[in-house]
């Protein structure tokens, strides 16, 4: 192939390596250009693969922030829920305590104080009195319907009686109020059923 004394190359064998290989490299390429699409659909679905693993940590991690949110401000939800026939009780008893006397002073101002305190312990952690007054209208969001009467001089839908105050814990309803509701006032009847025979 080389001479080294002349310098020079015989090209008739390369030429015909040169076919062969040629011919050899065109079926290496469609072989190569096979491997070539099966890796980049691999890679796509490696990149599809990390790139939902990436979006589903990042929802576990907003998931885990709201939860811990949440458990922060309605945590003790469980307990105001079993504070709040304290909190009734205590309101019905000054209720029936009547007229302030020598007798009585001491104890309903102990009941007054300890009421006050319970207020202020449940506002200090979120807790607000849902206390609807008579004349107003019915929400069924906060407050829950125990009667409902026809009542002459209201309207529809108005609260003619609170039984027990709602309570709120931020924005969510702890105890609806439960109030008396006044229906649609009686109509006036039809004639009896003796006059409309003729």
């Amino acid at each position: 192939m080389n001479d080294t004394l002349t310098g020079q190359i015989e090209t008739g064998d390369l030429d015909q390596q040169y076919d062969e290989d040629g011919a050899l490299d065109a079926a290496d390429r469609d072989g190569d250009d096979g491997r070539i699409q099966a890796l980049e659909a691999e890679r796509d679905d490696y990149r599809d693969r990390f790139m939902r693993a990436l979006a589903d940590a990042e929802n576990a991690r907003k998931r885990a922030e709201k939860d811990r949110r949440e458990a922060e401000q309605y945590g003790g939800s469980r307990l105001t829920r079993d504070l709040l026939p304290v909190h009734d009780a205590l309101s019905r008893a000054l209720d029936a305590a009547g007229e302030r006397t020598e007798s009585n002073a001491a104890l309903i101002e102990g009941v007054e104080l300890t009421l006050r305190e319970l207020t202020n312990v449940l506002t200090k952690h979120g807790v607000v009195v849902v206390n609807p007054a008579i004349g107003d209208r019915f929400d069924p969001k906060v407050h829950e319907a125990m009667f409902e009467a026809a009542v002459p001089g209201t309207t529809a839908g108005s609260i003619i009686q609170v039984m027990a105050n709602g309570f709120m814990l931020h924005d969510r309803l702890l105890r609806a109020a439960q109030v008396g509701v006044s229906s649609m006032p009686a109509e006036k009847t039809a004639q009896p059923a003796t006059s409309q025979q003729n």
